[in-house]
């Protein structure tokens, strides 16, 4: 029978997949689409939002300039998308920027690449969630009022979804994708259709505040406001993240991937256009006004919340048609949490492959029970709780972190493009093949000068809001990063046989550690003597004179042959003076090695495992720094372990593939999470 771990693993997570499922996880472009884009066409729902917010600043005749500061962000996600389809063609193995980086400007700019975009991700999950809980509030009060419990809570369920798999995830996923994308397109047409040809006078519930300009700002100071627009377009390129989760998830794509995955980037292209530009427009004819502090409105309650901007257009859109509204209101606080679920497929899959180059801990490389890289998932969504307790899910907070790490990623990788098809050129003679590579090169050359600029007007608009913790967090994983590669090549260099043949030990003394005269140790003198060791002692440590020579007496009555050596332990300390005979051992022998056997109690539950072995435990940890010291653990299973847990622990380990250690790998099993 299974334990209730294991049944509630079952269903949480589902049956475990075997290795040779993994084809059949593959996506088609239809649900690649919501699992890889989830977080550009979500970006929709508060992009706009911080164009008009950051406006605001100097006032509502700022909010005339919204649409030209969308227009050219919307040139910055046209050029991304280009020079992307170039990437995903040219490297399909789902390096993405971190290959691609890596392979044209070294390991180095690569490392960079990779802080950046693990900082991303972690950002993404909890930009994503904070703004998701931000929607629901609207709707649902309890939400609003408990926003940090909320959010993480949203996070676990998250996590555990993906979890699952990542078809599977991405089938729970795809409707809801698609019908935020039908509600947002129903909206501006609707919105539109009523303005346009009905003549209707839609307003929005702001278009009758007065705001006023903070600090004295107006459209009027031009030097002043200048930096206002900039602050604007660096603020509204949030829409931008998530478009590079599709060139690391380019081996996920059915045949052909690439082409696929391309063909991808293009509709999240053409649809994250089409939807902020439309908000954008309407909320331009609706008088939507939106503030970056509530008190630039005159007037307003001391306890005003504004709503979002979907959410005034949603009430001024469907003012007569209610369900239209929650509509709206339900599936972008939905998107904007499952956007989250981008990052969830982007961390993993760049943190096996940061694994693999040993740039992390192995235990990220490993696929778990569905496939799926688990430790991956769940160290994404530990570290995006922590920033959210941190934050207190303020979505204004997060957003300055936010886009820094993905432009970082976006400029070095559009430059390692450049790189690449100048080295192809170099050889390449087929006047077609030249002019396709000099073509992908000019939209690779143009992706990274506007990527470049942006990312120099991030840093110069948001380093005192909060950009400098990003490029902090950055310079601290990229060291880490470092220092596990140089950890790993120590211990490989270390490993490696030398071309002498190993000399064999001169002799082998064996110690069995003796607590009773019981059943353990007559099992654990009986197999080190099977073991034909050239001596064999029974240690035990006197730290209670009548127990030790009622083991003494004991010894004596039933005959065993072997020795028994009493160590004294003034201090009643049980390691030290088994650690001090076993060196002294050592030290007259050094070409001996010492076998130290330790009777060990197999429990069968949990909370047994408290009530035996502490003492075995600490001293397996003392002797395992002592060189030409060998450790053996001799089993005595208890009654608790019964045929039926054993029964268990068989049917596990056959469900378990197995597989011989890869390259450089540590030659131990590797399990499932």
């Amino acid at each position: 029978m299974a334990s209730p771990t294991s049944l509630l693993k079952r269903l949480l997570l589902g049956r475990p997949f075997r290795s040779d499922h993994m084809q059949h996880t593959l996506l088609p472009k239809r649900i690649a689409l919501p699992i890889f884009a989830s977080d550009a066409l979500s970006s929709v729902a508060y992009a706009p939002g911080e164009i008009l917010l950051t406006l605001s600043v100097a006032g509502a005749a700022a909010y005339a300039y919204s649409p030209w500061v969308a227009l050219a962000v919307v040139v910055v996600m046209l050029t991304v998308v280009a020079s992307y389809r170039q990437n995903v063609h040219a490297y399909p193995s789902g390096g993405g920027d971190y290959e691609v980086a890596t392979v044209n400007l070294g390991p180095k700019a690569g490392l960079g690449v990779a802080s950046a975009l693990l900082v991303d991700y972690v950002l993404t999950v909890a930009v994503s969630i904070s703004s998701g809980v931000d929607s629901l509030g609207d709707a649902i009060p309890l939400i609003g009022q408990h926003k940090v419990t909320s959010a993480v809570l949203l996070i676990a369920i998250l996590a555990a979804l993906n979890l699952r798999g990542l078809k599977e995830s991405g089938l729970l996923f795809a409707i809801p994708t698609y019908l935020f994308m039908f509600a947002i397109v129903g909206l501006v047409g609707w919105g539109f259709f009523r303005i346009l040809v009905l003549d209707e006078n839609l307003q929005a519930s702001s278009a009758s505040l007065t705001i006023l300009p903070e600090h004295g700002m107006s459209v009027a100071t031009s030097l002043a406001f200048g930096f206002l627009l900039v602050r604007a377009f660096s603020s509204g390129c949030a829409a931008l993240t998530g478009v590079e989760a599709i060139s690391n998830g380019v081996p996920a794509f059915k045949s052909p991937k690439s082409k696929n995955a391309a063909t991808t980037l293009l509709l999240l292209g053409t649809i994250s256009i089409a939807m902020m530009l439309g908000i954008v427009a309407l909320s331009l004819m609706t008088g939507l006004q939106y503030v970056e502090s509530t008190d630039q409105i005159v007037g307003a309650p001391a306890n005003y919340k504004q709503p979002t901007v979907i959410a005034q257009l949603a009430e001024a859109v469907f003012n007569h048609f209610p369900p239209g509204f929650y509509l709206v209101i339900g599936v972008t606080a939905l998107i904007l949490v499952l956007a989250a679920n981008t990052a969830f497929n982007g961390f993993p899959v760049l943190g096996s492959i940061l694994a693999q180059d040993r740039y992390l801990p192995r235990q990220l490389h490993t696929r778990g029970d569905r496939l799926a890289f688990s430790n991956g998932i769940m160290f994404l969504a530990a570290f995006a709780a922590v920033l959210v307790i941190a934050f207190q899910a303020q979505t204004t907070r997060l957003i300055q972190l936010y886009i820094v790490g993905v432009f970082v990623s976006f400029t070095l990788s559009q430059i390692g493009m450049l790189r690449h098809w100048n080295r192809l050129l170099r050889t390449e003679r087929d006047p077609v093949a030249r002019r396709r590579m000099n073509r992908s090169k000019a939209i690779n050359g143009f992706g990274a000068v506007m990527t470049g600029f942006v990312l120099i007007l991030v840093l110069l608009t948001k380093f005192t809001h909060g950009a400098w913790i990003s490029l902090a967090a950055m310079a601290v994983i990229y060291a880490v990063m470092v220092a596990i590669r140089k950890h790993y090549d120590t211990v490989a260099r270390e490993l490696v046989p030398s071309e002498e043949r190993p000399v064999l030990p001169a002799r082998n003394h064996a110690v069995v550690l003796v607590s009773k005269v019981h059943l353990p140790t007559m099992r654990a003198l009986a197999y080190a003597k099977a073991t034909r060791p050239d001596t064999l002692t029974a240690l035990t440590v006197n730290v209670d004179t009548a127990d030790t020579r009622a083991i003494q007496a004991e010894w004596e009555r039933r005959g065993i042959s072997v020795p028994l050596t009493v160590v004294d332990s003034p201090y009643r300390e049980i390691s030290r003076p088994i650690i001090d005979y076993v060196k002294s051992l050592r030290r007259s022998s050094p070409r001996d090695v010492v076998t130290v056997f330790i009777p060990e109690y197999v429990v069968g539950r949990w909370w047994e495992h408290l009530l035996h072995n502490q003492s075995a435990l600490r001293i397996k940890g003392r002797l395992l720094y002592e060189a030409g010291v060998m450790v053996v653990s001799v089993p005595w299973q208890l009654d608790s372990t019964s045929t039926t847990n054993l029964d268990r622990l068989d049917r596990s380990l056959a469900r378990t593939p197995a597989r011989g250690p890869r390259p450089g790998e540590d030659g131990y099993v590797k399990t499932h999470d």
